[in-house]
């Protein structure tokens, strides 16, 4: 689905989330609420339904 791509891609070039080289989505999402960065939890969900394809 484009409209997920697209929130995927505005994720990955997000820098306030921190670094995203050699790391899965998902876990930059996790260090993210771990350091309380509030990523975006549409994002998670995205991410968690489609596992497949980190």
């Amino acid at each position: 689905d484009q409209a997920i791509l697209e929130m995927l891609r505005r994720f990955d070039l997000a820098w306030e989330y921190g670094p995203c080289t050699g790391i899965t989505r998902l876990q930059r999402w996790e260090r993210a609420q771990a350091l309380g960065l509030s990523p975006p939890d549409p994002v998670r969900d995205a991410l968690l339904e489609h596992r497949d394809n980190p």
